[in-house]
């Protein structure tokens, strides 16, 4: 892998692109309550918010990868940008027409942006620098994505979701013309902020076209260029499989927060703000790996680690008593802080966040360890392995479907074998190069 460097500038640009891949990625939390309010939906109906967003990344990784080639990394990010903005701007037809299918086309076109995004920007901060230090900073870009977002769903909740449970009993008492009017009242609120988000990824567009990243180099001794199909790298194509599992994770952590605290009795007015508890959880993670890693523990070592936590926390989400509260610590519409108790078992799902924080940061260069000239379409498999959260909610959704809490905690035990899997990858899987 090269040990291309360019300095302290390409860090702080890509610091900002992981930003808004946090913040717009983690705005589906609180759209999941607000659209199945605003269109009607079910709670399987309302899965398909992240569904919509993340099968983009698998229709569009390798059509990417394709349009980099021609584009070049920069301008790609660039088109990439621009795409996002266009589906932001999307969303004032939707909330208009009250449109769910409107919605989700437009998430799917943001997505398709981030798709883009994330094929150039992924592999960039893994070579820029030697790869033995590549989840340390892949860590800083996970600080600099889970900041922005544990900011989206406190901002986009308080602002769509204001008022929330009174909405509901004001929604269960009007019929007709008085009910629809109030619905698209609240459908209208969605406009501004998505408006406001459109002019910001313009803005990142320009600023991205004109800033001085340097050209991505990617050759390297350990694979010779033209050396064959990805499909001949063992690292790789387990890599993938353990980022499509880790990814259906990450994403049910944290979208199925508001749904699965309101089923355990968490008022609405909380519980659409709790994605971001597993985003602090996440975000202490990405602290502890750039304490640790590699200074004291190998990437390796840190994924083994953090299988192992996330497989005793899943335990613990279906085996403790639904009806055992602790105190947490959540904003309010206000963004005021303030203490709730929340069920034992919904703080164990925000803990998820901890358990997660450092397996995209290490499978990502464990996978391309030693790939060589195959890094744009090996990149590409990986950003197509975040298929794996656009069946989260729907598949959780399916097993708890009758809304019930012993249901609803025990949909949680999927992930076991997902946690399991990649402690073997961080044993073994990795470390194969010959099937």
């Amino acid at each position: 892998m090269s040990n291309a460097r360019g300095g302290i500038m390409p860090i702080i640009i890509l610091g900002i692109l992981f930003f808004i891949f946090g913040f717009v990625t983690w705005l589906n939390g609180p759209l999941i309550p607000f659209l199945r309010i605003a269109c009607e939906l079910n709670d399987f109906q309302a899965s398909f918010v992240p569904f919509a967003f993340y099968v983009s990344y698998f229709v569009m990784a390798l059509p990417s990868s394709v349009v980099l080639r021609r584009t070049g990394m920069k301008n790609g990010m660039v088109l990439g940008l621009l795409l996002m903005a266009a589906g932001a701007f999307g969303f004032i037809p939707a909330a208009e027409t009250r449109s769910a299918g409107l919605f989700l086309f437009n998430l799917f076109v943001i997505g398709t942006g981030l798709a883009l995004l994330q094929t150039a920007s992924n592999p960039y901060i893994t070579v820029v620098g030697p790869i033995e230090s590549a989840a340390k900073r892949i860590s800083i870009m996970g600080i600099c994505n889970k900041v922005g977002g544990i900011l989206a769903p406190l901002v986009l909740g308080s602002l769509i979701l204001v008022n929330a449970d009174q909405l509901k009993l004001d929604l269960a008492s009007l019929v007709g013309p008085a009910r629809e009017a109030l619905l698209q009242e609240r459908a209208a609120l969605v406009v501004m902020p998505y408006i406001v988000l459109g002019l910001s990824l313009l803005v990142a567009a320009l600023f991205i076209r004109f800033a001085p990243l340097p050209p991505l180099q990617e050759e390297s001794a350990s694979a010779p260029k033209g050396e064959g199909s990805v499909f001949k790298y063992p690292q790789l194509m387990l890599g993938v499989l353990a980022l499509f599992v880790y990814v259906w994770a990450e994403v049910l952590s944290g979208d199925s927060m508001p749904v699965y605290a309101e089923r355990l009795g968490t008022p609405l007015d909380v519980a659409k703000q709790l994605t971001s508890l597993t985003l602090v959880a996440m975000l202490v993670g990405y602290l502890l790996g750039i304490a640790f890693i590699p200074k004291y523990i190998d990437q390796a070592k840190a994924l083994m680690l953090s299988a192992i936590a996330g497989s005793l926390i899943t335990a613990g989400i279906a085996l403790v008593d639904p009806t055992t509260t602790a105190t947490a610590f959540v904003f309010d519409d206000h963004l005021d802080f303030r203490s709730v108790q929340l069920p034992v078992s919904v703080i164990l799902v925000a803990l998820l966040g901890l358990a997660n924080a450092m397996m995209w940061p290490t499978i990502w260069p464990l996978a391309v360890d030693g790939i060589g000239s195959a890094l744009k379409t090996g990149s590409a498999l990986l950003i197509m392995a975040i298929l794996g959260g656009a069946l989260a909610m729907p598949v959780w959704a399916a097993m708890a479907h009758d809304g019930s809490i012993a249901s609803s905690q025990n949909a949680y035990l999927l992930l076991l074998p997902f946690y399991l899997f990649i402690g073997w990858y961080a044993v073994k899987g990795h470390r194969l190069r010959s099937w």
